[in-house]
């Protein structure tokens, strides 16, 4: 799927002092960041992630950015650039490494890490180039500063671009929590830094642009975890993302005061607490962590579990422990905590989840009930010090649903932004900082891409249209043989069905209206086959449409003798 943009052409030739930018995804959506930057003819990216699928994309398990506009450019790649490692900025690395082997990806320590273990299972082995905050490196013409930024996972950085077309700083995602666990604050001075040098370009984080106020600190999370723990009399089972290092570290911390062993539950989870407990970023205490197969033998009172599934993700460990189909069977008196926020379109299927683990009695402590969670991304106000502090020329709000970069962009004109500087732009559009103003001068091919297990990008929207009408309203199929010599049916119409009707008498009515319609076709010099079939559809369509005002996929068989 992509965006029709009426009025925008393919974009002109970008001067040489020219700098271009392509959001490829994570505009007006959240996930699927990648924005790619071009100058002199060599390009750089920042991220490459992957967005979700919602409900009405079934089967799909993963949208990917359009490579398209860069798929014949891949070789003036400079390098890959990593804000952070969570699945909606790295998830689509494995799926562009494939097209060339050999891109740097350049990123912090845990950043990589994890990256390099997600690539492990797709057996690709990535070059790689390991930066930290206050670093300044060159990748061909772009110059690239990193910054600390606090986020929902360590090792998070912005960056800075520098080019002869100007300075370009990209926050990643970011918050400024002034009482982190690690200590490590975003940037501020670093950001007011760059906006006395001159900001030409601010592109920032919008994802919670429309909520004012300061963001919550996450060490206010600890105490409330406490309490649950302190009031729970059997086991605790904690989800939440598999890679928030913080969380996971303050429920370590909780069970070890209250004297209750740890089990990591999913892939992801092992994996990513693995690395960051190797790379010392996870403290883990002497005999805390047990394994799953130890679990049966512990009292109750004395076991913590760690899943996967804050998101009611059908295959995770925390969806099929509602659904019964997992080695831990919820019991009643269990609690469970939902330790995140909610990504848009998720709601329904966390609510499932909620109302499976309640009906077998756990108690679900979510963040609509006690302080478990706090965002990782910066609110309203924490934004407008951002916007204070850099005090750019041009604004592109990135990273966020079309409200998001709408609230993000009011913001930026309230602190002295002109209108005519802020741009919003959608995936695809092509913005060209020229002589210090960003224009939107034209479009490239930026649709959805598919991966359905292993297959990429060989499904698309008429698919889905199709698996869409399928679980809404099932399929009928109808087969005739027909003589085309004597122009008469000789067999059928058969008719089955699937998900339309269990009643056997259903179709009894509609195959003498075909096998009527045919006939008299036939009759009067109709007999091609595709033609046949056509009014075999149109007739069966018409009589479910009027009989049971449903519209299921209909498949008509004429076969010739």
């Amino acid at each position: 799927m992509s965006h029709p943009h009426p009025g925008l052409g393919t974009p002109p030739p970008l001067p040489p002092d020219g700098l271009r930018i392509v959001a490829l995804g994570g505009l007006g959506e959240i996930g699927r960041n990648m924005t790619v930057f071009e100058f002199d003819g060599r390009l750089l990216v920042v991220d490459c992630g992957v967005l979700f699928p919602e409900s009405d994309q079934p089967g799909v398990d993963l949208i990917l950015p359009d490579f398209t506009a860069i798929r014949d450019r891949l070789d003036a790649i400079e390098a890959v650039v990593l804000t952070h490692a969570h699945e909606d900025h790295i998830g689509a690395i494995p799926y562009l490494l494939r097209e060339r082997a050999d891109i740097p990806l350049v990123g912090s320590r845990l950043t990589l890490a994890l990256t390099v273990a997600k690539l492990a299972e797709h057996r690709i082995t990535p070059v790689t180039v390991e930066v930290r905050e206050g670093q300044v490196h060159s990748f061909g013409p772009f110059g690239c500063e990193f910054f600390a930024v606090n986020h929902s996972i360590p090792d998070a950085m912005a960056v800075a671009i520098r080019t002869p077309a100007g300075l370009v700083l990209h926050t990643g995602d970011f918050k400024m929590d002034q009482l982190p666990l690690d200590g490590r604050l975003t940037d501020l001075g670093g950001f007011a830094r760059l906006g006395r040098e001159g900001v030409d370009l601010l592109l920032s984080d919008s994802t919670n642009a429309e909520v004012p106020g300061f963001v919550t600190s996450e060490r206010e999370i600890a105490p409330v975890l406490d309490g649950v723990f302190r009031g729970a009399n059997k086991r605790i089972i904690v989800a939440c993302f598999a890679s928030h290092v913080h969380r996971v570290q303050q429920v370590l911390d909780a069970a070890e005061a209250h004297g209750r062993s740890v089990c990591f539950v999913g892939r992801s989870m092992v994996r990513n607490m693995g690395v960051a407990r190797d790379l010392g970023l996870l403290r883990v205490a002497p005999g805390l962590m047990v394994d799953m197969r130890d679990i049966a033998s512990l009292p109750d009172r004395n076991v913590c579990l760690v899943s996967t599934g804050s998101q009611g993700e059908p295959l995770s460990a925390l969806s099929r422990m509602a659904n019964r189909d997992h080695a831990i069977r919820i019991e009643a008196g269990d609690t469970v905590v939902l330790a995140s926020s909610l990504i848009p379109g998720n709601e329904n299927a966390v609510h499932r989840v909620i109302n499976g683990l309640t009906r077998w009695g756990a108690k679900v402590v979510h963040k609509g009930v006690a302080k478990v969670h706090t965002s990782g991304h910066a609110p309203a106000g924490e934004l407008l010090y951002v916007l204070n502090a850099t005090r750019p020329s041009n604004v592109m709000p990135v990273h966020g649903e079309w409200r998001h970069l709408r609230a993000h962009g009011a913001l930026a004109e309230a602190t002295g932004v002109p209108a005519d500087r802020i741009v919003l732009a959608d995936d695809g559009m092509v913005v060209d900082l020229v002589d210090g103003q960003a224009n939107i001068t034209g479009v490239v091919p930026c649709g959805y891409v598919y991966v359905d297990g292993l297959a990429v990008g060989d499904v698309g929207e008429s698919s889905l249209k199709d698996r869409r009408i399928l679980g809404d309203d099932g399929f009928i199929t109808i087969t005739v043989v027909v003589d085309a010599a004597s122009g008469k049916v000789v067999g059928g119409p058969e008719l089955s069905a699937r998900g339309f009707s269990d009643a056997r008498e259903a179709f009894e009515q509609v195959r003498g209206l075909v096998s009527e319609a045919l006939a008299e076709s036939m009759r009067s010099g109709m007999v091609d086959v595709a033609a046949l079939q056509q009014l075999v559809r149109r007739t069966v369509g018409r009589w479910v449409s009027d009989t049971y005002r449903r519209r299921p996929m209909i498949v008509p068989v004429v076969v010739e003798v």
